[in-house]
């Protein structure tokens, strides 16, 4: 893959994926014409210049904008042939008690980024799901299904523009912002760990991982597809023993609108799965896409009619001293949790 004479552009480009996708980029891809940063956080751009400064990088551009304006969407897009959208509201309480300002950015967003790249010359959308699109229970969850519905359905009105928009799916990333590990990391000190259900299971997958299956979508999607990522997932009750194993725990039940398993790919999506070997795609509607030379140039099969993917029902589970490792290495490398413990 070269990114020669291409520019890029991230939506939501100063959180936690984006960081992660511009320093893998301007490492391993010097040659990037233009990489630009598009979000609403004047802060944020500010402190992620202090790693990756344009003086140090002469390529990169940092666009204040909101995805909810289209009109400065299309200034921002102006040149760019890829585009990967990672802005969304996505915490649960929030979304739950503030529903239409998730739905102004998540799915009106979503609309807006299309429209612009319409008008924009873009020849590739990799967008940026996640798990609970799938049966949603929880409104941020609905508004990223509308969310993907819309990116997939952009295909089928692209006419003669050489674009295409295609979706990644994966669960919560290893130690994001207000995710369980952190979360685990900063209740040790008190010998106490909340857990909500004993039989609670998570997937895993690391931004590095995250970073590299768009790399890949970006050379092969087809463009209308849901992309899912085959990775292992751990016990709440084994995530707890591998950081604090000193620690009680105490069983506080469920949250609203969170589900016992993470849950990527539904029996339901089954009759439009196939298995690609590192990743399963889940194929658009439209009875246009030749499905047949889809599986030939994948080398893909078919999976088996109410087939489902999730954390629960995964064929791999990984072992508390691999949760343990991965920790130390993507999470913690201050080394807090000591490597016997």
């Amino acid at each position: 893959m070269s990114f020669k004479n291409k520019s890029i552009l991230i939506t939501g480009g100063t959180g936690s994926f984006g960081q992660a996708f511009v320093r893998t980029l301007l490492t391993r891809f010097p040659e990037v014409e233009r990489l630009v940063i598009y979000s609403r956080d004047e802060l944020k751009q500010f402190e992620m210049a202090q790693e990756f400064a344009p003086e140090k990088f002469s390529g990169l551009r940092y666009f204040l904008g909101d995805i909810r304006d289209q009109d400065r969407l299309k200034r921002a897009l102006e040149g760019i042939d890829i585009v990967i959208h990672a802005a969304a509201l996505k915490q649960v309480p929030a979304a739950e008690y503030n529903p239409f300002e998730c739905i102004k950015t998540n799915v009106l967003g979503a609309q807006n980024l299309i429209e612009a790249c319409f008008d924009s010359g873009v020849e590739r959308v990799i967008a940026l799901s996640t798990d609970k699109a799938a049966a949603p229970i929880n409104l941020y969850g609905a508004t990223k299904l509308c969310s993907d519905k819309l990116i997939v359905a952009a295909n089928n009105i692209k006419g003669s523009r050489n674009l295409r928009l295609s979706v990644v799916r994966y669960g919560n990333v290893m130690g994001s912002r207000g995710s369980v590990i952190p979360f685990f990391l900063n209740k040790r000190s008190t010998g106490l760990l909340p857990i909500t259900d004993p039989a609670m299971t998570r997937f895993n997958i690391s931004l590095d991982e995250g970073v590299e299956m768009v790399l890949w979508a970006i050379e092969n999607a087809w463009g209308g597809e849901i992309l899912v990522p085959k990775i292992p997932s751990y016990r709440i009750t084994d995530l707890a023993e591998a950081i604090a194993p000193e620690c009680e725990t105490e069983v506080i039940g469920i949250r609203p609108g969170e589900k016992l398993h993470e849950e990527m790919i539904t029996a339901s999506d089954s009759l439009n799965t196939v298995d690609m070997g590192d990743y399963f795609s889940i194929l658009p509607l439209a009875a246009k896409y030749k499905k047949p030379e889809y599986l030939e140039a994948m080398g893909a099969e078919q999976v088996a009619a109410g087939f489902c993917y999730h954390s629960g029902a995964n064929d791999w589970f990984l072992t508390v001293d691999e949760i343990r490792k991965l920790v130390r290495r993507h999470v913690d490398p201050d080394h807090h949790v000591s490597p016997g413990s």
